[in-house]
């Protein structure tokens, strides 16, 4: 049988995963897929730039809407990144005809609902496995392995850069500036690495898990997204000595009594003895909680070239099992069939429930831990552990930790307005959100 014949869109660090995995293990994938697996052209926008990455093999052009429209292409990979032309060139793919695969995540949080209504109209498969989580098939285990159940929730540590930062935080006792300048050096993060450190590329990550897990249009306009570039050193400190650790969390939950679903990224204190606090480094790992099957944990590496390449390829050889097949009996692209797919809204920040970490730097005097417990009393947040500590600014102040039972953001909110008017607390008050994810 004639091998499935792809175009590549981008030369890049992925593309060059996609063209080693597929040269490297042709025999077993076409074993796998029941017919070869070949990169038929390479679109570049730096043609000898990717000539000597790619080799000399590899047939490159810099058109990459002529690609696109090449009849002989079977099906278009998108990893040049972005929403804006990625956009137009998958759009352009699914109108002719052909099944994309991405590793897009921006572009599927932003556009997916455009782009997947574009793909069931003109019958054909978007793949995007590569999305979230690199190497993780996280996807497919959404998708498909857990189809039999009821998610609850999800909570992952879906950003390779953001975790390195905070596990070289916690084992050296560095602050966040020092330890970013270090992930740059090392290549763990960009020169601009905004995207990361401040929550976004995980906020993508997260929207598309979400409409996976509950059967939604993808919703990234209405995340709530929090990054790391606040955390002290001395926070980090604090929740290990309270059995804690602290992790830049995808959380999306069910929630029956709001009727809505949040959808939230930000630090988050998570018990030291779960798996998940203990995933260091670069490492990403995702854990899914379902009505049937309990928790489960999904654990590996999130970027990389040949990580995301494997998934990419995963995704090749699913296209190609399904080339033929009537698109009414795919595997939906969100995994709920389209006329089931519900608008069930996203939550706003204020109502969603959790537990909190307090650090408030107060004037070491009488009466002011009273004062602070009647606010939250007043509130009625609940107080699980109190901690206090000799504060680094001086003999006359002190640091206060508080740990909360759950509650509404809204009237932690609320709480601390009241208690940072408090004549004797000195400073802002620090405070990072706690999930026991059992």
């Amino acid at each position: 049988m004639k091998p499935i014949q792809v175009g590549l869109l981008g030369a890049g660090v992925v593309a060059g995963g996609v063209v080693q995995v597929l040269q490297r293990n042709r025999a077993e994938i076409q074993r796998r897929a029941g017919r070869g697996i070949e990169v038929a052209a390479v679109a570049a926008r730096d043609v000898a730039k990717a000539r000597a990455t790619l080799g000399s093999e590899v047939v490159l052009t810099d058109d990459f809407d002529a690609l696109v429209r090449r009849p002989d292409i079977d099906v278009v990979v998108e990893v040049i990144g972005g929403t804006t032309r990625a956009r137009e060139l998958v759009l352009a793919a699914i109108a002719a005809g052909k099944p994309v695969v991405t590793a897009n995540k921006a572009l599927l949080a932003v556009h997916g609902t455009e782009i997947f209504a574009a793909a069931r109209e003109r019958g054909v498969a978007v793949g995007f496995e590569a999305a979230v989580a690199g190497g993780i098939p996280i996807i497919k285990a959404l998708r498909e392995g857990l189809t039999a159940n009821r998610i609850n929730w999800i909570a992952g540590i879906i950003n390779g850069t953001t975790n390195f930062i905070l596990s070289e935080m916690r084992s050296k006792g560095l602050d966040f500036g020092t330890v970013l300048k270090e992930a740059q050096r090392l290549g763990y993060a960009e020169t601009d690495p905004t995207f990361d450190i401040e929550g976004i590329d995980a906020a993508h990550k997260a929207t598309i898990m979400s409409a996976i897990a509950f059967g939604t249009p993808v919703q990234f306009e209405h995340a709530y997204i929090e990054g790391i570039t606040k955390l002290q050193a001395a926070d980090i400190r604090y929740a290990e000595q309270l059995g804690y650790r602290i992790k830049l969390l995808g959380i999306t939950k069910r929630r029956e009594d709001a009727q809505g679903i949040e959808l939230r990224v930000h630090p988050t204190l998570i018990p030291g003895t779960r798996l998940i606090a203990n995933v260091e480094g670069a490492m990403n790992a995702v854990v899914v909680q379902g009505d049937a099957v309990g928790s489960t944990l999904y654990y590996g590496k999130g970027a990389g070239a040949e990580p995301t390449a494997s998934a990419v390829v995963a995704d090749l050889v699913d296209v190609t099992r399904l080339i033929t097949a009537d698109p009414d009996h795919r595997v939906p692209h969100l995994a709920f069939h389209p006329d089931a797919v519900a608008a069930t809204p996203i939550l706003p920040i204020e109502q969603v429930v959790t537990a909190f970490y307090l650090r408030l730097q107060v004037a070491d005097k009488a009466g002011v831990l009273a004062n602070i417990t009647r606010i939250l009393a007043d509130h009625a947040i609940s107080i699980d552990a109190v901690l206090q500590r000799e504060s680094a600014e001086g003999e006359s102040q002190t640091d206060l930790i508080i740990l909360t039972h759950d509650t509404l953001e809204g009237k932690m909110n609320a709480a601390l307005a009241q208690m940072q008017a408090l004549p004797t607390v000195l400073a802002p008050i620090v405070r990072i959100r706690k999930e026991e994810l059992s």
